[in-house]
């Protein structure tokens, strides 16, 4: 499998609950802090439910 570098570039708040708990669920503590997980349908699909607050490349 892919590696996937997760990195988030706008802040969750006024963002609903369920946006926060992805975030949070993806191992994000602060802004600008990069996350590395396994290219999963799992990842690709929370990725894709915070696309505009976080920034992703494959490794």
């Amino acid at each position: 499998m892919s590696k996937v570098i997760i990195t988030q570039v706008r802040s969750a708040i006024n963002r609903t609950k369920r946006q926060k708990a992805t975030i949070q669920a993806l191992g994000i503590k602060k802004l600008n802090n990069p996350v590395e997980h396994e290219a999963t349908p799992q990842i690709m699909g929370m990725i894709r439910k915070v696309s505009h607050l976080v920034k992703f490349e494959e490794k």
